[in-house]
């Protein structure tokens, strides 16, 4: 598997958040930003033009206070919520929720080590504190969906997550692409997670890379260490993008 060229300024970046620009902590309120990181981040949206998104599990607010004060356009709840680059918010109608929240707090509350984050359109029920507690936590949520064809079961690192069906990182990708400034553009799409999988395929059928950031069997076909490689890559592409004379390629 190769590693990534670096884009041209006809490129666009779409960057998943946990486990690809922060490393993976106990809880979702534990990560750290790296210093340097939103002010990179805002060099490169200024090279391409505003062609820079966030696309991820994480509800949009969540993600504008971890990289305050900058706003990129961001896919949030894997793509349930969607802010363009003019800004504008576009929501999935919300679905009833209700039980899919009792059943994780019913047993969250009955085993120490588990966590429930409750998204606007969707409910994620981490077990990184119990690991051993996966299987357990897979079954429950996965009767709880039953086979209601409004809900979508993803199982990610050390989460199980329920959320509305027909929305994904890949969705949200081919959204952007057909939109400002991301229209005609090579997509670069870095994530870790299986939830990332739909992106990689996205990126990759409109003539870009995918990027699997981490160990794991992947579809994408070019590949990173950890989010410290990311944090490099991002780098050397901004100073290549910042260089006289820079050039799609």
């Amino acid at each position: 598997m190769q590693m990534p060229f670096l884009p041209g300024s006809d490129a666009a970046l779409f960057l998943d958040f946990d486990g690809t620009l922060v490393g993976i902590a106990e809880t979702p309120e534990a990560v750290k930003v790296p210093d340097g990181l939103v002010p990179l981040l805002a060099q490169l949206h200024d090279a391409l033009d505003g062609a820079v998104a966030i696309v991820s599990g994480r509800p949009v607010d969540v993600l504008d206070r971890f990289l305050a004060p900058l706003r990129l356009p961001t896919a949030g709840e894997h793509g349930a919520h969607r802010r363009d680059a003019e800004g504008q918010l576009m929501e999935r109608a919300p679905t009833d929720l209700s039980e899919v929240i009792a059943a994780a707090n019913a047993l969250a509350n009955r085993h120490t080590g588990l966590l429930v984050e409750r998204k606007q359109a969707a409910v994620a029920l981490h077990y990184r504190l119990a690991p051993e507690l996966e299987q357990l936590c897979l079954d429950t949520m996965a009767e709880t969906v039953g086979d209601r064809p409004e809900f979508e079961l993803l199982h990610g690192k050390c989460v199980v997550e329920i959320k509305p069906a027909g929305t994904n990182k890949g969705t949200a990708i081919t959204a952007y692409l057909k939109e400002p400034p991301f229209i005609d553009r090579k997509p670069f799409f870095f994530g870790d997670d299986t939830t990332d999988e739909s992106g990689f395929a996205v990126a990759q059928a409109f003539g870009g890379l995918g990027i699997k950031v981490g160990p794991g069997s992947t579809r994408a076909t070019a590949r990173v260490d950890g989010p410290a490689a990311v944090y490099e890559w991002l780098k050397q592409a901004a100073d290549a993008l910042a260089a006289p004379g820079t050039a799609p390629r």
